[in-house]
């Protein structure tokens, strides 16, 4: 008899714990939500990341606090967010680096599928091949022509050793047969008086750093690697269209720690998708040269899958390392 005595006690005790489970939950949120940008403020991920701030919060109805931490390639920030506490008021602005690509150049303290819940994606960005404004070369074609005369010397730029952009370049070096010499840089704004003043000849770039290059004149972009044509940028051929199969893009999105109500995970989405499709949040997107597109959480998830079963081949034949 005691024994089932305490069966119901802790029977009861479970129920309790449940119901107060479920209660949170369908109140969620009730005091401010962090979200994690893992670089320094004013950069790319941190510009996008405040685009979505306030009307995420218009919609959940608390503040989202924006808290940059920086750090070994975005690990730290993302780490941070992999141990806090499945609750829905810690969440990460993540993209393809810190959450798909560091795991296969070095060893970081977290899993980047098991511990994050993909939320949503928030904007795609296609890589952009982009030379500098003063080089004769016209066209992505003329490029390929040219660098692939090995009397023809010619570097190109990354925003730091094992990026994205580097890894691209790589790619595009392998998938090309030719070679080009690797300059890296801290970011991408040293690479601005790079190409203004003949040091540079070639880089991937994002559309948002792109942006601040083309406006001072200092680069004109070739070809995208998006697998079509993009109508952000409707008149720029695809690097696929003279080397068919070449694809490369990053995504920036929201995740939380694995294990989050589903109800919680539901609002979320709900509330970034909301912001995505505000049309200033949107207008804003496109005019950084960068394709807004929500998702549902498989849906972002399954791009992050994808992502690690592309790269993980090239990592390993480059024997790319950081």
């Amino acid at each position: 008899m005691k024994f089932a005595s305490s069966t119901k006690k802790l029977f009861a005790g479970m129920v309790v714990m449940a119901a107060t489970h479920s209660v949170n939950a369908a109140g969620y949120p009730v005091k401010p939500i962090e979200l994690v940008v893992p670089y320094s403020a004013g950069g790319t991920t941190d510009q996008l990341a405040r685009k979505i701030q306030q009307p995420m919060s218009e919609v959940l109805g608390q503040p989202i606090v924006i808290v940059n931490k920086p750090g070994a390639g975005g690990a730290i920030g993302a780490d941070y967010v992999a141990r806090a506490k499945p609750d829905g008021y810690t969440l990460v602005f993540g993209n393809t680096g810190p959450n798909a690509i560091i795991s296969l150049i070095r060893d970081v303290p977290y899993d980047t599928v098991k511990d994050f819940q993909p939320i949503s994606t928030v904007v795609i960005t296609p890589m952009i091949l982009a030379a500098s404004a003063n080089s004769p070369i016209k066209n992505f074609k003329e490029f390929v022509t040219y660098v692939k005369n090995p009397e023809n010397k010619v570097n190109y730029g990354s925003t730091g050793i094992a990026g994205l952009s580097h890894m691209v370049s790589e790619y595009f070096k392998d998938f090309a047969g030719i070679d080009m010499l690797h300059v890296p840089y801290a970011g991408a704004a040293p690479m601005l008086p790079a190409f203004k003043g003949g040091q540079l000849d070639v880089a991937f770039l994002t559309g948002l750093d792109g942006k601040n290059m083309l406006a001072a004149e200092a680069v004109k972009y070739l070809a995208i690697a998006t697998k079509e044509r993009s109508d952000v940028f409707p008149d720029l051929p695809t690097i696929s269209e003279e080397l068919p199969g070449f694809e490369a893009e990053s995504w920036f999105g929201v995740l939380a720690p694995k294990g989050i109500p589903e109800d919680v995970l539901k609002k979320l989405n709900e509330a970034v998708a909301s912001a995505v499709n505000t049309p200033s949040v949107n207008k804003f997107f496109v005019d950084s040269g960068v394709i807004p597109e929500s998702s549902t959480p498989e849906e972002h998830g399954q791009r992050i899958k994808k992502e690690i079963e592309q790269w993980t081949p090239v990592v390993k034949k480059l024997n790319i390392k950081q």
